[in-house]
Formats: structure tokens, C-alpha cells, sequence
């Protein structure tokens, strides 16, 4: 595929239709076009309202904890210089961590939930519906839900239920009714199609509170919008802490919400170098993975168009990854956009890599992360050894990882 011609501007999409180039758009049952329409109209009235804007600042600092630190990772820049060192590299970058773990329910997702429960109230909806795979989408919106007296209804994919059970019942204390998917492979694309189907049958009073940079226009633009507060604070932290941009970012990228929400304020800053992480699962040769950029092709799934994993008949393949977050057969359609592009590159990363990234961040750092957030760091613990002293990295550290302790204990073998 030949790459589009570069623009003025990486930051200017998507277009009146909702399309990023020929990726994006809204492909959704005739039901649902009025609603979606409605939904975008409330959108540009309030993504520009002081008053809205000003509400959302006062929640995101007082009740979410923002901003989140950008945290010098002195212990795993240490250990990576060290292996510079011992291989004779280029001696080693310095590595930051912005430290979404450290919001209110311990991910980035509450940026984006604060930002859309503030709509549906606009909009006088009456009722949440949210998906999730990891959980964390799940709790950030019964969260929100709760704080603002809606009753919540959250699907989750079976198999995501049963690897995710911390958050299910963290869902269930804040006062959702968690509903578990058993089709396909009951994970994120199973719970998102649910979603979507209660959606139709109740378009009057039911706001859908998408969790990912995914899905029919407006979605993918206003929760890039809403999680663009992380790349907002770490563009101005690491110029207030080291004097200049960073060489290099780097986020995980399932929906790719955390990553499309750091990226987007750097797009223009040509000199950083921005790297999305996708899941390769157990290795890119068969179908145990998802890294749908790698080894996908453009296709339509859940309103929008993007890169997906698909068959030879175009049907959507489900795909495999330890973590529950990135266990998802496609990706935000910027992301798409970004890819072909040339801006972005988005790099696998397996299983087993990110298990390494995880319990090594533990140990040196004190910080248990995520495993989303583990793909990233891995891809970090590949290319900073190689990099000099001089050189910045930021990564992502998108949630916190006590959700994922049972699927590294059973890994490892061992009992919690």
C-alpha cells in the first residue's frame, strides 16, 4: 500500500465524516444513525464549553487526582545502563514513566469516563452501558456512574470475567450489574458486540460509554480528546524537568485509547520518535496474537473502519494476549491512519516479553504494572540500551497491575 501524502498536520483529523484518510467513518445499524448524530452534535457543542471544560478540569483534579506524575524511572534506567555497559552499546537513555496507575481506579480509563459521563448528563440520558476486557474500562465506569447516580450495566467477556475477578467485583461494590458474555471467545470483542446490541434496543434513554478510541464517529475523537490530557502533561512536565522534548514515547496499544492520549500532543513535534506497542501473543506465524497492524488488513468492526484480524473470508478472527486490555482483534482507526502514515510505528511484543517486563519493573522499581503496560515497557528494555545517555524515553504506565496477579501467578506456576 503506497503511504498517503504527509500533511500539514498530524493533529487535524478526522474529517466531518469521522474519517482518518479512508480509516474511521460510522457503520452502524439505521437505528442508531440518529442517535450517533445526536451524540455528535452534543460533542461540538461541549468540546469547546468553558463551562464544560471547567467542570471536568475540577473533577479531573479533585476527584481523579490529576495531573499524574511523570516519574524518573532511576531504577530501570540503572539496570538497562548496565547492560549497555556489559554489551558494549551506546550507554543508555534515561527512562520516565507517566504514571496513569496513580489516578483514582488505577488507569488511565477514568479520563475518558469523567469526560463522557459529563455528556450523558448533558444530554439527559438516564442509564450507562460500558464494555470491558481488562476491567479497568468496566470500574472507571461504574465508578463515574456511581459518583453521578446512574445505574450502570457493564459487559465483559467470560473468559475476561474469570482472569479478571478483582475487577468484577470492584464493578459489582460500585454498584454495576456486570453481565458476562459467553460468545465467541468471550473476551473484549464479545463484550463490545453485547454492548452494542443493548445500545439498539434502548437508544432513548441509554448513553454507550465506549472505552477505547474505537468505534463510530464521534467516539474515536472524543475519547482521543478526553485521554490527551496525559500527552498535555507529559509534554509539559519533561520540558519543565528536563529542559526538551523526549527522543522517543512509547504506549500499548489495544483500542489504543492511554496510547492515542500520549501520542496525539506529540504528533507534530517531528524529532520524537513514537512507537505503539501491539500484542504479539505467542508469536505473529499463527493466530495467537493481536497485533492486527503487523499482521492484519482494513476491514470494518464495530462502526468503524480499520485494521483487523481477518480470515481468508474476511470473518473477524479472535486472537490471543495475556492481557486482557490489548485482547482485541482490531484498533482505533487513527491509529490505522497513523500506520500507514509513516508517523507511528507500531511494534509487536510477545507474552513472555511482557511477563519479563513485568516482574522486572517490579523488582527494580517498586511498581507493579499492568500488563498492558508491561508490552510497552518491554519494547523500552529492547531499544534503551542501545540509546545514549543523552536520550529520553518516555513510556506509558497506563494502570496498575494488582488486577493481573493471579494471570502472572498462573503463569509462573505458582499460588496466590
Amino acid at each position: 500500500m503506497n503511504k498517503p501524502a504527509i500533511p500539514n498536520s498530524f493533529r487535524t483529523g478526522p474529517d466531518e465524516q469521522g474519517m482518518f484518510g479512508i480509516f474511521g467513518g460510522r457503520f452502524v445499524a439505521e437505528t442508531l444513525m440518529p442517535l450517533i448524530l445526536d451524540l455528535e452534535r452534543h460533542w461540538n457543542e461541549v468540546k469547546d464549553d468553558p463551562d464544560f471544560k471547567a467542570e471536568l478540569t475540577d473533577l479531573s483534579t479533585h476527584y481523579a487526582g490529576r495531573p499524574s506524575k511523570l516519574y524518573f524511572a532511576e531504577g530501570l534506567t540503572r539496570h538497562l545502563r548496565e547492560i549497555s555497559s556489559a554489551k558494549g552499546l551506546g550507554g543508555g537513555a534515561k527512562v520516565y514513566f507517566k504514571r496513569e496507575d496513580l489516578n483514582h481506579t488505577g488507569s488511565h480509563k477514568i479520563n475518558n469516563c469523567l469526560g463522557q459521563i459529563l455528556l450523558a448528563k448533558r444530554m439527559g440520558k438516564k442509564r450507562i452501558i460500558a464494555e470491558t476486557g481488562a476491567g479497568q474500562h468496566g470500574v472507571a465506569s461504574a465508578t463515574v456512574a456511581a459518583r453521578f447516580g446512574f445505574p450502570c450495566v457493564v459487559y465483559m467477556g467470560a473468559t475476561d470475567v474469570a482472569r479478571q475477578s478483582p475487577n468484577v467485583f470492584r464493578m459489582k461494590l460500585l454498584g454495576a450489574e456486570v453481565r458476562p458474555v459467553t460468545a465467541g471467545h468471550g473476551t473484549l470483542k464479545d463484550a463490545m458486540n453485547e454492548a452494542l446490541r443493548d445500545w439498539v434496543t434502548n437508544v432513548e434513554d441509554t448513553y454507550y460509554l465506549i472505552g477505547t478510541a474505537a468505534g463510530p464517529h464521534p467516539y474515536p475523537e472524543l475519547v482521543r480528546d478526553f485521554q490527551s490530557v496525559i500527552g498535555n502533561e507529559a509534554r509539559a512536565q519533561i520540558l519543565e524537568q528536563e529542559g526538551r522534548l523526549p527522543d522517543t514515547i512509547i504506549a500499548a496499544v489495544g483500542g489504543g485509547s492511554n496510547a492515542i492520549g500520549l501520542f496525539h500532543p506529540f504528533l507534530d513535534d517531528r524529532s520524537v520518535k513514537i512507537i505503539g506497542i501491539e500484542a504479539g501473543g505467542r508469536g505473529l506465524d499463527g493466530i495467537e496474537h493481536c497485533a492486527s497492524m503487523n499482521a492484519g488488513a482494513p476491514g470494518v468492526l464495530h462502526g468503524n473502519r480499520t485494521y483487523l484480524l481477518q480470515n481468508a473470508d474476511g470473518q473477524i478472527m479472535d486472537g490471543h494476549s495475556i492481557s486482557a486490555g490489548l485482547d482485541y482483534p482490531g484498533v482505533g482507526p487513527e491509529h490505522s491512519w497513523l500506520r500507514d502514515s509513516g508517523r507511528v510505528d507500531y511494534v509487536p511484543i510477545l507474552d513472555d516479553e511482557a511477563l519479563e517486563a513485568f516482574q522486572l519493573t517490579t523488582r527494580v522499581e517498586g511498581i507493579i504494572p499492568a500488563l498492558e503496560s508491561a508490552h510497552a515497557i518491554a519494547h523500552a528494555v529492547k531499544i534503551v540500551p542501545a540509546m545514549g545517555k543523552d536520550q529520553i524515553v518516555i513510556v506509558n504506565l497506563s494502570g496498575r497491575g494488582d488486577k493481573d496477579v493471579h494471570t502472572v501467578a498462573n503463569m509462573l506456576g505458582m499460588e496466590i
